[in-house]
């Protein structure tokens, strides 16, 4: 892997040294966070300690890395000027973990629930082949619906039950004598 510094700025405020860099590495894979720290340490002579790598790019289909990096003069200045994350992702310190607000009970606790014989299950295991029946839902309010302009003028029908209407629809089909197609 060759390493090519591409710009470099001093930071006298900071107390640091700002680093844009390329990196290419042929037959390669991209390269590490801490394997770039190592070849910028000893590009720009410092441990690998005080240097953070801010950010890192590689092109799809292109041997080479683009990045940027800040030489700090001591470790301590990097870890008062740098932000949380960049030094976890450098591993110059440690993640927080999180605390739960609620301690969760120990052990102990779960003993006397060990304890209780073990109750049925209120359901019954569901039958394979047969689905569960639905329960029936209470019937809408039905609005009276207008008519089509045909049955405006005849007078209005008793309204029937759905199966009473799918028999009558069976009898009209019997009724009509049933057509050829072709000749």
């Amino acid at each position: 892997m060759e390493l090519e510094v591409v710009q470099r700025k001093e930071n006298p405020l900071l107390k640091r040294t700002e680093v844009s860099f390329k990196a290419i590495h042929k037959a390669e894979p991209t390269p590490t966070r801490d394997a770039l720290r190592a070849f910028l340490a000893k590009e720009l002579k410092a441990t690998k300690d005080i240097v953070v790598i801010d950010s890192q790019a590689s092109t799809f289909g292109r041997y080479e890395t683009v990045g940027y990096a800040k030489v700090y003069k001591t470790k301590e200045q990097a870890l008062i000027v740098e932000r949380k994350h960049i030094l976890v992702r450098n591993k110059l310190i440690e993640p927080e973990v999180k605390k739960e607000a609620a301690p969760k009970p120990e052990k102990p606790a779960a003993a006397p629930r060990a304890a209780k014989p073990a109750a049925p299950k209120p359901e019954a295991p569901k039958p394979e082949g047969k689905p569960e029946p639905k329960a029936e839902k209470p019937p809408a309010k039905e609005e009276p619906r207008p008519a089509p302009k045909e049955e405006k003028r005849a007078a209005p029908k008793e309204e029937k039950k759905p199966a009473e209407k799918k028999e009558e629809k069976k009898d009209e089909k019997k009724a009509e004598p049933k057509k050829k197609a072709g000749k």
